[in-house]
């Protein structure tokens, strides 16, 4: 049987790691920009707003808001969505630096001699 040695690897790693595979789906990317360009919380019908059923979305929800990457609060019978901007701003942060430090180094890419 095999399991994750997520343990192994550093906090940030694992949290890039985290981040990453929630919005390795075009809806969670939908709803962030969707949150991000109303610049303001959202308690109106997000479902109404994307190709894709209540359902649907408020499983998408369910994942951003487990990393915390939006919030949700609940004010009578509606939920008013937000970013995280904090959480947001700190992961930009960390995926800058992991493409920075990927980047360093000799082109190694289609059509280039790589330097293995």
């Amino acid at each position: 049987m095999t399991y994750a040695k997520t343990t192994a690897f550093t906090q940030e790693q694992q949290q890039l790691a985290r981040v990453a595979k929630a919005l390795a789906h075009p809806a969670r990317v939908a709803i962030i920009q969707l949150l991000a360009s109303k610049m303001t919380c959202i308690s109106g019908d997000i479902a109404a707003e994307l190709p894709l059923s209540r359902t649907t979305v408020t499983q998408h929800l369910q994942e951003l808001k487990a990393l915390d990457l939006i919030r949700g609060e609940i004010d009578g019978l509606t939920v008013c969505y937000c970013l995280n901007t904090e959480l947001l701003r700190q992961v930009q942060q960390q995926f800058a630096g992991f493409f920075a430090e990927a980047t360093v180094g000799p082109v190694c890419g289609p059509g280039d001699a790589c330097a293995c």
